[in-house]
């Protein structure tokens, strides 16, 4: 009788491991239904422009990366970085989801396509492209882990007026006529709406030599930002403000003149803008062209 019972028990014990140690379900229709669910109070509180709702739905040591722009990490960095976002005037951004892995009863990955819109100085600014969500189950809730979004907007390329030259002396020869010069919108996270770029020579986004344009409206200030490579500035027309340093101290940029030439080296932060009128610079490098807010780590 004894052996019988130590058997049984043994029976039942072996059970509530293989219990124990089985795999917990995924149900995928009703997960990635939740997750969808999820998306849509996302974007409907970035419509009504609830900074807290969004960051609620982010996991406290969530990574929002965006183009052009570092990584925001934490809710202190991920509430300011939206706090600019649902500010901007007319704003209208809209994600659809095409496919949503759950890949194990905590983690998730959801893929698909966004557009993003809001009015400028100059007009309506349109961006459009992919991204990729990494959600994360915590204490049983979905929370955004990792977004990142991809623009699909292509760089603006040197204007179709441009003239390379037929001689053999000159075989790269490249002539932009200032009547063929064309003005796009620049957009970049933490830039204000209203700066027009021009692409001159080569492709700032790849690899080479570029030259390009920026046209400030009057008045107009960019914050603390710095690039990987240096930057050869020339001013064209109007007042260029520039600072240099980790922090926007206005007390000590300097103002510099149509004619004036400065080199910014890479890793440098700066900061300024524009005098009282509309101010060009002319920019020439070796791509890639990045920026990024803030200072270098």
């Amino acid at each position: 009788m004894r052996t019988t019972s130590q058997m049984r028990l043994g029976i039942v014990l072996g059970v509530l491991m293989l219990g124990a140690c089985a795999p917990a379900t995924v149900n995928q229709a009703s997960d990635a239904q939740t997750i969808r669910n999820l998306g849509n109070d996302w974007q409907r509180a970035i419509a009504a422009r609830d900074v807290d709702k969004i960051v609620a739905l982010h996991a406290p040591d969530a990574i929002s990366m965006s183009s052009n722009s570092p990584a925001a990490t934490g809710s202190t960095a991920i509430r300011a970085s939206y706090a600019g976002l649902v500010n901007l005037p007319g704003l209208s951004v809209a994600w659809v989801p095409t496919r949503i892995d759950v890949v194990s009863p905590t983690v998730a990955n959801e893929y698909g396509t966004y557009t993003l819109a809001f009015d400028g100085p100059q007009g309506r600014v349109n961006d459009r492209g992919n991204y990729a969500t990494v959600w994360h189950k915590i204490d049983g809730q979905w929370r955004v882990a990792t977004d990142a979004t991809v623009s699909a907007t292509p760089f603006p390329s040197a204007p179709s007026g441009a003239q390379s030259g037929g001689s053999p002396d000159m075989p790269d020869l490249q002539v932009v006529p200032a009547a063929g010069i064309t003005w796009t919108d620049f957009s970049s996270p933490g830039f204000a709406p209203g700066v027009k770029i021009a692409v001159l020579h080569g492709n700032p986004a790849g690899k080479g030599d570029y030259t390009l344009r920026l046209r400030f409206p009057a008045e107009y200030k960019f914050p603390v930002h710095w690039h990987p490579g240096g930057e050869h500035l020339t001013v064209l027309w109007g007042t260029f403000l520039l600072g240099m340093g980790n922090t926007e101290d206005w007390t000590t940029v300097r103002t510099h003149e149509p004619g004036d030439f400065l080199y910014i080296p890479a890793r440098h932060s700066h900061f300024g803008g524009a005098g009282r009128s509309v101010t060009v610079i002319q920019l020439h490098g070796d791509g890639p062209f990045q920026l990024f807010l803030g200072s270098p780590k």
